[in-house]
């Protein structure tokens, strides 16, 4: 795969002057897979961020996309996504933080560059 296609299957890229804002996923959801959430800063002091399942497969489903004004509005996108988690699917599968790890396809480690 090159990069390009790379980058279009990537959930979400770091460009120039961006940089990763935080990362939270939930425990493995027995059928379903683990919720993630993912954010950068980007230049302009906005964030944006996707949230996703990844499933058992590897496969990334469902995902929403959104931009956050300021940390809080960011602090606040994840506190309601770990709340409906754990409403739905119980108090033991909310979102925590994680170190975010990427890897391409063919199981070798990313650049930072792709998430």
């Amino acid at each position: 795969m090159n990069p390009e296609e790379a980058r279009k299957r990537a959930v979400m890229n770091l460009e120039a002057g961006e940089e990763l804002a935080g990362c939270w996923v939930s425990p493995s959801i027995p059928g379903t897979g683990s919720y993630k959430l993912i954010a950068k800063k980007m230049a302009d002091g906005v964030y944006a961020w996707a949230h996703f399942i990844q499933r058992a497969d590897g496969r990334r489903d469902v995902v929403l996309r959104g931009t956050a004004e300021s940390q809080q509005q960011l602090d606040l996108v994840v506190a309601t996504a770990d709340r409906n988690l754990r409403r739905f699917f119980g108090p033991a599968f909310g979102l925590e933080p994680a170190e975010l790890t990427t890897s391409t396809l063919d199981g070798k480690e990313a650049p930072p560059a792709l998430l």
